[in-house]
């Protein structure tokens, strides 16, 4: 049962639509998942899929596919091929129009469906900072963004004021994809109804403005800020834009690209609930703003959930002013911490002996260099982006990508590198003949094999899954134990 009160709003929000937006509410939700292109090619995928899909209009990687197939159940999503995600939610990180090496943050990013998405469009170049609030959420946040392959992510865990003094006018983008009411996903999370009232939808309406305030300081001149949510109420949505750009007067919304199916905003709904009038508020009426820019996407006119999304682009000449990034290939020990970093990183002979572990595993196992800064903490030895500025003092989960732990100058790989390369890029790769067999793999089940002996990158379908290092006829697998699983 939906809340008396929302449906009312609803009622008068949509009038004659509404009889068809109560039905699209009863119906089944649509599946949808995004091909990750850091894995191949878009069109060898879409040759080899064992799935029935069909294309999402708005993102050019997005599919919906059957209930029955059952992707979520295959070796291809443990070797981080596609997410899963809910089509609707693929429009925001699109808007933002991510470019390679811009300096990209997503500050409300659990799970981290739009963040992988902001990762894929970067290729590797740039700096993209993936944010959670939430301890739990962020630990799911940090295993997706390794999943999925992503190099050039860093994680942290902390309130969006704490990023604001550390990264002042820093970013090229910002992702805002709010905490709110949750509307959107009433059919396909019943907890949100539970959960749902009109204090709560104001309660989140406020923690938007407090969330938007600090993005703000952190975009720099001439950067871009997509905003989005996944409800309809429109003290989240309008009224949220609208207030944002009341209180700064240096930001303006951009025209958003529609698909079929997509709604405009609506200038009328940008004080709704609010128990003032529009011109008795600071920075002049709400109707002056030209909230037509916005988008709404409405469930019973597309095929995905509720979702509202806004472009906005803060005036300025775009530059940077947070320095120059280094550039170059990770090969030598020259790139070396001395820095105290939030893992409590080690300079000096530890860290010497530990760039050394990684260049010899580096020149025996893979064919290509990678770009970033070596930093060593404890035993693991992680890679990352050049130009970004110290953490010291914030709570990081992932600071780069994990190379892998080194112990008495012996370097062993992590899982999250053999995500990150293809099998190109590796000098020994062991293909899995089968699904079942990749389904053993996943398990922790090692195998026979003959070969060279030494580490291999285990691959299903032509994707890495994980590393094996063979000697003695058998192939140890080096799956982590935390995520074998029955598939």
């Amino acid at each position: 049962m939906l809340p008396e009160k929302f449906m009312e709003r609803m009622q008068i929000m949509l009038g004659e639509e509404y009889p068809a937006f109560m039905k699209s509410c009863a119906e089944k939700e649509v599946h949808s998942l995004r091909f990750n292109p850091g894995k191949g090619e878009r069109k060898d995928f879409l040759g080899k899929s064992p799935f029935a899909l069909r294309p999402v209009p708005w993102e050019k990687n997005g599919f919906y596919f059957q209930e029955t197939d059952r992707p979520g159940k295959h070796p291809w999503h443990e070797a981080g091929v596609y997410y899963m995600q809910e089509a609707s939610a693929m429009a925001p990180a699109g808007y933002l129009a991510v470019k390679p090496g811009e300096r990209v943050m997503d500050l409300c990013a659990a799970p981290g469906g739009k963040s992988t998405q902001l990762g894929a469009a970067l290729q590797g170049k740039g700096i993209l900072v993936c944010n959670e609030i939430h301890p739990v959420r962020a630990k799911a946040l940090s295993e997706n963004v390794e999943r999925m392959g992503i190099s050039n992510a860093v994680v942290t865990n902390e309130p969006p004021g704490r990023l604001a003094e550390r990264f002042i006018a820093w970013f090229d983008a910002i992702l805002v994809d709010a905490p709110c009411s949750g509307e959107g996903m009433f059919r396909k999370k019943e907890g949100a109804i539970a959960e749902w009232s009109e204090q709560n939808v104001e309660l989140c309406a406020a923690r938007q403005d407090e969330i938007l305030d600090e993005a703000a300081k952190m975009l720099a001149p001439g950067g871009r800020l997509v905003y989005s949510t996944c409800t309809f109420a429109p003290q989240e949505n309008e009224g949220s834009v609208s207030r944002f750009l009341s209180r700064h007067p240096d930001f303006f919304l951009e025209e958003t690209e529609k698909w079929p199916g997509m709604e405009t905003g609506r200038r009328d709904w940008a004080d709704w609930g609010l128990g003032e009038k529009a011109d008795d508020r600071p920075g002049g009426e709400a109707a002056a703003y030209p909230l037509e820019r916005t988008v709404r996407l409405w469930p019973h006119k597309l095929a995905g959930e509720g979702h509202f999304a806004a472009v906005i682009r803060r005036e300025g000449c775009p530059g940077r002013v947070g320095g120059t990034e280094e550039r170059g290939s990770l090969s030598l020990s020259k790139h070396l911490s001395r820095e105290k970093e939030p893992f409590g990183g080690e300079g000096g002979a530890v860290m010497r002996e530990a760039a050394k572990a990684w260049e010899t595993f580096a020149e025996q196992n893979l064919e290509v260099p990678f770009n970033g800064k070596l930093q060593l903490y404890g035993e693991q030895l992680y890679l990352t982006p050049y130009g970004l500025p110290s953490l010291a003092g914030i709570r990081v989960l992932r600071p780069g990508l994990h190379l892998g732990s080194v112990r008495k100058g012996r370097f062993e790989p992590a899982h999250a590198l053999a995500l990150a390369v293809r099998p190109g890029q590796v000098r020994r790769v062991y293909p899995l003949p089968d699904e079942r067999t990749a389904k053993d793999w996943i398990a922790g089940l090692g195998l026979p094999a003959e070969g060279e002996n030494g580490w291999y990158l285990v691959t299903a379908d032509g994707y890495g899954l994980g590393w094996g290092k063979l000697a003695g006829g058998m192939l140890k697998n080096h799956y982590p134990k935390g995520l074998r699983k029955n598939l």
